[in-house]
């Protein structure tokens, strides 16, 4: 029998593909949460320990730029994955997130699935594979953004 939790992950787009072993495996190392609107997920430079399949809402993804303050990045919503700095050393946020409307999440440890990762190649796989399309999405976003803002005078 699967469990609340699995079911919704099987349903978003994101893990399409996934057995259902690997996703069950994931599962273990998750939790529902939920953000209220204007609530801040996680701050830039702060310790990246976990990742989140976002259900609902949307999140803003935001840097502070010297001399122009803070700025929104880019804009996300359901069916994707919030957070990728856990990923490599030193597992810091390079980006903060706020919730612009009440979110509903999925929450994964961050250390557990890389010790997943690590162990189980398949799996390690399976979960690179999906993210490193959202890591590039992520970089090509800041970049238009920043030459916006340097661009203007």
């Amino acid at each position: 029998m699967l469990s609340d939790l699995t079911i919704r992950v099987l349903a978003q787009p994101f893990f399409a593909g996934l057995t259902i072993g690997l996703v069950r495996e994931l599962c273990e190392c998750a939790t529902a949460e939920t953000f209220p609107a204007g609530a801040t997920i996680f701050a830039e430079g702060g310790p990246a320990d976990a990742f989140w399949l976002l259900e609902h809402g949307k999140v803003a993804l935001g840097l502070h730029v010297p001399g122009r303050g803070d700025q929104v990045i880019e804009t996300i919503g359901p069916g994707t994955v919030l957070g990728w700095s856990w990923l490599h050393p030193p597992y810091r946020w390079h980006f903060g997130a706020n919730a612009i409307e009440p979110v509903t999440a999925v929450r994964f440890d961050a250390a557990a699935v890389r010790l997943r990762c690590e162990t189980d190649p398949e799996f390690g796989y399976a979960m690179l594979s999906r993210l490193t399309p959202i890591i590039t999405e992520r970089l090509q976003a800041t970049r238009l953004r920043l030459l916006d803002l340097w661009g203007r005078p």
